[in-house]
């Protein structure tokens, strides 16, 4: 969320302030909250790598799972094309950088409905090597049951904001455990 100048409370007038601003005028405890961590929440993606705040991510896998590498299949040369341009982009901004990850896994596009194309990775095989989260995403069913008899209701977008956790740097700079085996399909 930007701060303008002339706005003392710093609420500006983009789709995150408004949300902000609305947060405030409930009296919503998560508004100090909100705005404690605005630069979680910008409107485009960083041009930078965030601030380390002390939770850095890595995945983990199961023991004795093996490198998980699944073949790319050729793309049509503008899906090639626009998935070099992305990560050129990223590795530009310093978001990405030359993998040494013993596991692969395919890219591809859609096409998007606006027209350009939407990447997709598909981590089939890694993602059955990995090692579920103690805190699981919520299903659809128990949102909406939490949410009934509510009358203030908030979104946060998350376009492209893994792009705001950092990797814990030891994780990147070793390859994973000796390989046993992996699930799925590939190579």
């Amino acid at each position: 969320m930007k701060e303008e100048e002339g706005d003392p409370k710093g609420l500006g007038t983009t789709a995150n302030d408004n949300g902000a601003r609305a947060l405030q005028d409930s009296n919503n405890p998560v508004y100090s909250l909100a705005r404690e961590f605005k630069d979680i929440f910008p409107e485009k993606i960083p041009a930078e790598i965030p601030a380390e705040r002390g939770v850095p991510h890595e995945i983990d896998l199961v023991p004795g799972s093996k490198y998980c590498v699944t073949r790319q299949l050729p793309l049509p040369w503008d899906q090639v094309q626009t998935i070099d341009d992305f990560f050129e982009g990223r590795r530009k901004a310093d978001h990405v950088r030359e993998s040494i990850s013993p596991h692969s896994s395919p890219t591809f596009c859609v096409k998007k409905a606006t027209g350009g194309w939407r990447i997709v990775h598909t981590f089939n095989n890694l993602d059955d090597a990995t090692i579920p989260a103690q805190t699981p995403i919520p299903r659809k069913d128990m949102d909406l049951d939490a949410m009934s008899g509510s009358v203030i209701y908030s979104a946060i977008d998350l376009t492209n904001g893994f792009y705001q956790i950092l990797m814990r740097e030891t994780f990147l700079s070793r390859p994973s455990a000796p390989p046993a085996a992996c699930s799925g399909s590939g190579s």
